[in-house]
């Protein structure tokens, strides 16, 4: 029956778990108008009964594994939030499909590592999987996508998409501070996770983009052709100086679809201070997709928390109350292409970082090393010196990411360069 309740069977009790719960009784009454029917939690799943949540459980079957509760006759919508992309999750989220319930999660590992045959099986079956939680938080870009932009051909999805990351590079700008004292002070206020190299690595914003790729190109999930970069080398004086000339550094996820192939790059790149991305501060994400014939949309908003990505989770719901049906990824799963994996061709400056010897001809051997890859200088700082050296910072015009990177061994070859140089994107948004 259509009015009848819409029973929840939630694995996982931890941030997300029971923000869902939470905001299920709290806004019931709202919920049930807008969906057209109750929305009532009937059984949960978790590693611990003991642990104090902050929120009632009494009312609520237990289950102490996963695939039980997904097959429980009185579960209508499997929630999975528990995380991980093998073991536990994967296996409870098919044997709810097995079992004939629909599926919603915020797990973005999983979807970026197996989603097409997830998805497989769900249309198999007849049944949906929904994830607006997996990515961007609180900020509905999925819906967006598959939706709201159905009928535009999507040209390029960019944006900053984990939250830590950009509260690290804002902090350290803010304050002054060190990468190192940074990625202390995040860890010690449970900004990062238990592994941080899925954060600072780019490895959770990297599963995000490949998600979107997906829904935008209409291309089979495919995180392996995603070029990763964390940001664990950026330093102080990459942010002031990048601030001198004009810029702020984040770690920004590009996708666009190329004549030779799918390009999918998250790495760290100087936006300009003016620009949307440059002014975006602390934990906030931002997704940005062009496309024909709407132009481009600008999305904004928490990344990450209880609330944020509990009111993704129920959106979701949500729909599947009324009714709602769609693809996992915008098109039937078997119409996904499977696109080759395309590097980054297209020219852009660069902003280049290196500590010089203070030595007759040091700077002529710098600049032969680029001239001779057809490198050329746009711009060039000298900084105070650092013992016998001095940091160096050029901005080219606008070459290749191979050209500058056979410049780069040539100069680290040299005997007036002291350390690796750093080189990051310019990318104009």
């Amino acid at each position: 029956m259509q009015n009848a309740p819409l029973r929840l069977g939630i694995a996982g009790l931890g941030t997300v778990g029971v923000g869902v719960v939470r905001t299920a009784q709290q806004n019931a009454a709202l919920i049930a108008a807008r969906a057209g029917r109750p929305v009532v939690v009937t059984g949960v799943c978790a590693r611990s009964r003991d642990r104090d949540r902050g929120i009632a459980l009494d009312a609520f079957a237990w289950e102490d594994d996963p695939i039980a509760l997904a097959r429980r006759d009185d579960v209508d919508v499997f929630v999975e939030v528990m995380g991980g992309h093998e073991g536990a999750a994967r296996d409870a989220i098919l044997a709810a499909l097995d079992a004939g319930k629909d599926v919603v999660t915020a797990n973005k590992a999983l979807l970026a590592l197996h989603g097409q045959d997830l998805a497989l099986c769900a249309e198999a079956a007849g049944r949906q999987i929904r994830y607006e939680a997996a990515v961007a938080g609180g900020i509905p870009v999925i819906k967006a996508l598959s939706e709201g932009l159905a009928a535009n051909r999507i040209t390029r999805v960019m944006g900053v998409m984990n939250g830590s990351c950009n509260y690290i590079l804002t902090r350290m700008q803010s304050a002054g501070l060190s990468y190192a004292d940074v990625f202390a002070e995040a860890m010690g206020l449970g900004y990062l996770e238990a592994d941080p190299n899925l954060d600072v690595g780019g490895i959770d914003a990297g599963h995000k983009l490949a998600i979107l790729a997906s829904l935008a190109f209409g291309t089979r999930v495919d995180f392996g052709g995603v070029e990763l970069e964390g940001i664990g080398a950026i330093t102080i004086e990459d942010i002031r100086q990048a601030h001198d000339l004009g810029f702020r550094i984040k770690l920004l996820g590009v996708a666009q679809m190329t004549g030779r192939g799918l390009e999918q790059r998250m790495q760290p790149c100087l936006v300009p201070s003016n620009s949307p991305l440059g002014q975006l501060e602390g934990g906030t994400n931002m997704v940005v997709i062009e496309g024909d014939p709407v132009g481009q949309i600008v999305l904004r908003g928490p990344g990450a928390g209880e609330g944020p990505t509990a009111s993704a989770v129920m959106a979701d719901i949500c729909d599947l109350a009324r009714g709602t049906r769609q693809a996992v990824f915008g098109q039937p799963a078997k119409t996904l292409t499977a696109a080759p994996r395309a590097r980054s061709a297209l020219p852009a400056p660069y902003y280049l970082r290196l500590m010089l010897q203070d030595k007759p001809g040091a700077l002529a051997k710098v600049a032969a090393s680029l001239g001779d890859e057809g490198v050329s200088i746009h711009r060039m700082r000298q900084y105070d010196h650092t013992g016998d050296a001095a940091p160096v910072v050029i901005v080219t015009h606008k070459t290749t990411r191979g050209q500058l990177d056979l410049a780069r061994d040539a100069m680290s070859r040299l005997d007036v360069i002291t350390a690796d140089p750093v080189a990051l994107r310019i990318e104009q948004v």
